[in-house]
């Protein structure tokens, strides 16, 4: 299929499916015209693809998940394995997001409980002081 089809197909612009192409995630044969030919399976990896950036894997990751030229398909333990890694990546940042969001807060709290007539430079003083615990 042209390349024109294969963007009405998966919802992606040209551009980017040329991007993927030039990048190694897809390919496709050269006609005589130029046209380029996608096969069928381009519609497949092309979703994988989406889905996989989606869920935050980089283009490097995914291109050792996708199939490798002859083969049959995704490597079942190392698809597995990727997607738990990826899990354990994101479980780690959300930690770390709930830690900053808890400091965050506690800084809005010490900016809020602000001493009445406590004037703001004198107020900004006090919360700088008790982020470095003195």
């Amino acid at each position: 299929m042209k390349i024109g089809e294969l963007a009405s197909r998966t919802g992606l612009a040209a551009s980017r499916i040329r991007f993927y192409e030039a990048s190694g995630l897809i390919s496709a044969q050269r006609q005589a015209n130029g046209y380029r030919r996608y096969p069928e399976q381009a519609v497949q990896t092309l979703g994988i693809i989406s889905c996989a950036q989606q869920a935050g894997f980089s283009l490097d990751e995914i291109r050792r998940l996708l199939p490798q030229g002859d083969s049959q398909g995704l490597a079942h333990a190392e698809l597995l394995a990727s997607l738990q890694r990826k899990v354990g990546e994101i479980e780690a940042m959300q930690q770390r997001l709930a830690q900053n969001k808890a400091q965050l807060l506690g800084i809005i709290a010490s900016i809020e409980s602000k001493p009445e007539g406590m004037p703001c430079a004198e107020n900004a003083e006090r919360v700088m002081a008790q982020l470095r615990g003195g």
